[in-house]
């Protein structure tokens, strides 16, 4: 991709390319063993600024909602978000590049089998705060009741210390974090697909929305999207179609 000088400019009001990086999701970014910032979104971070010719700065946060914010209020110039219509109302957003599902998780011994026996006024659901599962079950649970953890690696926990009846999540953190612990299983089915995407302020004009969208659909035409999975040995997320 050869962007436009005025689209290079727009993602670069400081003079590098402020990417914000959210470690609540270990599918695409987690700290290596010097305890620096890896992963598939920071991976397609330095592709992309590699693209634009400029200079790369990783601002990382914990939690979804803190790497939204920055993004909305220009405090970064890119991010990596599931897609959501809360969302897009201050973030211009790609196609998806990859696929995630979200699952339920419960102790053995509970009644709930199925993911319609989870809407109940009884049910006290676990999820991270912000994430795009929390915005998904806020808009779609109309009886269960929703309890916030402060990031998605603590919803377990969460779900655990508070007595809760049911965790809600990406399923492969779900996984990591039910081996740690006896008793649980995960649902059968998932209760939504999860849209990864890359976003930039929709402040920064349609070139700069146009570019990045342009970016995403060659790195998955070319390999550079399956291939980070693979090297980060990513287990249950899928390159999304090309738009």
């Amino acid at each position: 991709m050869k962007p436009d000088p005025s689209a290079i400019r727009a993602f670069t009001p400081t003079g590098k390319l402020r990417a914000s990086i959210n470690l609540g999701n270990p599918i695409l970014a987690d700290k290596d063993a010097s305890g620096s910032p890896a992963g598939v979104s920071v991976d397609l971070a330095r592709a992309f600024a590699a693209a634009l010719g400029v200079e790369l700065e990783l601002v990382v946060f914990d939690a979804a909602a803190k790497s939204v914010k920055a993004v909305s209020e220009d405090q970064a110039d890119i991010g990596f978000f599931a897609v959501d219509p809360g969302r897009g109302e201050t973030i211009a957003f790609t196609e998806p590049y990859v696929l995630i599902e979200g699952y339920y998780l419960v102790r053995d011994a509970s009644p709930i089998r199925h993911n319609e026996d989870v809407d109940r006024p009884a049910v006290r659901v676990a999820v991270g705060e912000g994430s795009a599962y929390d915005l998904f079950l806020t808009r779609e649970l109309k009886h269960a009741k929703i309890v916030r953890a402060p990031t998605s690696p603590r919803v377990v926990r969460t779900f655990l210390e508070q007595n809760l009846e049911v965790a809600a999540g990406v399923k492969q953190q779900l996984e990591a974090d039910a081996r740690q612990a006896p008793g649980l299983r995960l649902l059968d089915e998932r209760f939504m697909v999860i849209r990864q995407a890359m976003g930039v302020p929709k402040s920064r004009g349609t070139a700069a929305a146009l570019a990045l969208r342009s970016f995403v659909e060659e790195a998955k035409a070319s390999g550079l999207v399956s291939q980070a999975l693979a090297r980060h040995e990513i287990v249950g997320a899928s390159v999304a179609p090309a738009a």
